[in-house]
């Protein structure tokens, strides 16, 4: 690889990495053709853009990032991938369900939304993380309760006193 390409693979990778939130970092070396094939299926179904890439390369690109990678930069050893997504667990939950059948990807590390994973023990914290779908769910579930609690107390309690009036009326 001629120095202008490298360069210019630094280049596509820095600005991919800064216009990502979420960026995983894994190793899927040792898998046989069919199993990666199928890796790279499930991640362009789910959203995931996967790249095989060198290692001195994505650390230039990290370090040209707008993004603050920490010490992800610290774990670009052997063979590395990266996923990158827009929904914060779909790689993890991918690396997840294919670690079924195998012991690989290996996770080495994530960066989410300015948070940094290290290691592979993170998988299950991340596998767990909501997505913003979810949580922008959740808030409005949370945010309809207490007016659901108010209308429902009103009508309740409206039939409560007229009740009361009719029973007074009556004596």
């Amino acid at each position: 690889m001629t120095k202008e390409e490298k360069s210019k693979v630094i280049e596509d990778l820095t600005a991919q990495l800064t216009g990502s939130n979420v960026v995983y970092v894994a190793d899927i070396s040792g898998l046989n053709a069919t199993v990666t094939s199928d890796l790279r299926r499930a991640c362009f179904k789910a959203g995931i853009k996967l790249e095989v890439v060198k290692n001195t390369l994505l650390e230039k690109a990290m370090e040209g990032s707008d993004n603050n990678y920490g010490d992800l930069p610290t774990i670009l050893k052997g063979n590395t991938s990266i996923m990158i997504s827009e929904n914060g667990n779909a790689p993890a939950k991918i690396i997840k369900e294919f670690r079924k059948k195998s012991d690989k990807p290996v996770l080495k590390g994530a960066y989410i939304f300015e948070a940094v994973f290290i290691g592979d023990n993170q998988l299950d914290a991340l596998v767990s993380l909501k997505s913003k779908d979810e949580v922008i769910g959740e808030i409005i579930g949370l945010l309809q309760s207490p007016a659901k609690n108010v209308v429902s107390a009103l009508k309740s309690g409206g039939g409560k006193i007229a009740g009361i009036l009719k029973t007074l009326s009556e004596k």
